[in-house]
C-alpha cells in the first residue's frame, strides 16, 4: 500500500521548469480544460513502451523539443535509463491530483521503486497542434510516503 504523498516542495522545481515559458503559458491559458484521461492515457503508453524496451514507441510520446534535445529513441532510452530508472521500471504506479503551472499540465504520479521507495514522477504536458498529449518533461523528487 501507498500512503499520501506530500509534493509541495516539488511545486517550486516544477515552477522553475516552467520559467521562461511565460508566453505560451499565458496562450494556454485560454484554452480549455486538459483532457486529463488523455494525458493519463499517454504517460501510461510510455511507461508500458518503457516495459517492452521499445523505444521507438516511448520516444513517441515525447515532445518535439524533447524529441529535438534527444535526436534518437537510442539517445532517449539512454537517458532514461541511466537518469529515470523509476520510470523506466516502475513498481506500483498512482496518478495524484493533477494541476496547471502556468497554464501547462503538470500531472504527477506516485511510483514504488523496485528498492520499496517511493518517488513522485511530475509529468510536463504539452498539447499538439493536431490536439494530441505530449510529454514535455518529467522532474522526480523524493516523496515522505513509505510503502507498507
Amino acid at each position: 500500500m501507498i500512503h499520501s504523498a506530500r509534493h509541495a516542495p516539488w511545486l517550486l522545481l516544477v515552477a522553475g521548469l516552467l520559467a521562461g515559458g511565460g508566453q505560451a503559458g499565458a496562450q494556454q491559458e485560454a484554452e480549455p480544460e486538459p483532457d486529463w484521461g488523455a494525458i493519463q492515457a499517454v504517460i501510461t503508453a510510455q511507461l508500458d513502451a518503457f516495459k517492452r524496451d521499445d523505444g521507438v514507441a516511448a520516444f513517441s510520446f515525447a515532445a518535439p523539443s524533447i524529441q529535438k534535445q534527444f535526436g534518437t529513441p537510442a539517445e532517449f532510452m539512454r537517458m532514461v535509463r541511466s537518469g529515470y530508472a523509476a520510470v523506466y521500471r516502475p513498481g506500483a504506479v498512482r496518478f495524484l491530483d493533477h494541476y496547471l503551472v502556468a497554464g501547462q499540465p503538470v500531472q504527477p504520479l506516485e511510483i514504488m521503486t523496485a528498492e520499496d521507495g517511493v518517488v513522485v514522477a511530475f509529468y510536463l504536458m504539452e498539447r499538439q497542434a493536431d490536439g494530441s498529449w505530449r510529454i514535455a518533461g518529467c522532474a522526480l523528487g523524493q516523496s515522505s510516503a513509505v510503502s507498507a
